[in-house]
């Protein structure tokens, strides 16, 4: 009996997930731990592939899962997406903004379209979405959980652009914390360390680095490993369910005690 009470505040039954970048990293991890966990999954992405093989993983478990193409730096496709998850499931409860890129770049090296890219992806997609789907949650209230990172809290080398999106994400976090709390839909953020992604071998490759180094590099911290999309995904999970009820505008870094 008393294993029951654990299993609801962690059961999303019935809820329905709006995950973007959802192709790939961390976005696919979250999707599918929301799956597993009850949700039903609405899969936001421009890469179809990824997105299909992600819903791919969260059938195959017997979770339900749907692919909605969508640009988040375009207005149209956010609207279009919005509508679309509406007229498929009806309602949201929890949106996870995970669509972000990287140029590992500083100021002076970084062109002006690096900068508008990472900028509208990272940070104008999660706006984007948000200004479509917040209508939606507005009834029964939600969760909403923006991907930042530990440079979101903190600057680093070569990251000009990166560093500006991710530390506007956390603070705009806050602000939607502050406008939404009275439709109690809560607002959070999670700001991952370096998870073993696509995106963070990426960097690598773009600092011309040798990606087994970077990635050993990248385990020098306390917890002497690199992080996994599960890691982030179970941070998300904390904030979708019932076990956060009372808790909005806060961020959870999870980076294996990188920023310590």
């Amino acid at each position: 009996m008393k294993y029951n009470k654990a299993l609801e505040l962690i059961s999303l039954e019935n809820k329905i997930a709006v995950v973007t970048g959802g192709a790939s990293g961390i976005g696919r991890g979250v999707a599918v731990r929301l799956a597993e966990m009850g949700a039903k999954v609405a899969v936001l992405d421009i890469q179809e592939a990824g997105a299909q093989e992600t819903i791919k993983l969260i059938t195959q478990q017997e979770g339900e899962a749907k692919f909605f193409h969508c640009d988040v730096t375009s207005d149209a496709y956010c609207k279009q997406a919005t509508d679309q998850i509406k007229e498929s499931f009806g309602k949201v409860d929890t949106l996870v903004n995970c669509a972000g890129v990287v140029v590992r770049k500083d100021v002076v090296n970084l062109a002006e379209k690096e900068w508008d890219l990472v900028l509208d992806v990272t940070l104008k997609g999660t706006y984007l979405i948000s200004h479509y789907v917040l209508p939606l949650m507005m009834e029964q209230g939600g969760s909403v959980i923006n991907i930042g990172s530990g440079w979101s809290l903190k600057g680093g080398p070569n990251a000009a652009a990166y560093c500006a999106a991710k530390g506007g994400v956390v603070n705009l976090t806050r602000s939607m914390a502050i406008d939404f709390g009275k439709h109690n839909i809560r607002v959070n953020s999670v700001c991952p360390g370096d998870i073993d992604t696509p995106l963070l071998r990426s960097e690598a490759r773009q600092l011309g680095e040798d990606i087994d180094k970077f990635m050993v590099e990248a385990a020098d911290r306390p917890i002497q490993r690199v992080g996994t999309p599960e890691d982030v995904a179970n941070a998300v999970l904390y904030f979708a369910g019932d076990m956060s009820k009372w808790v909005t505008g806060a961020t959870l870094v999870v980076d294996g005690g990188g920023l310590a």
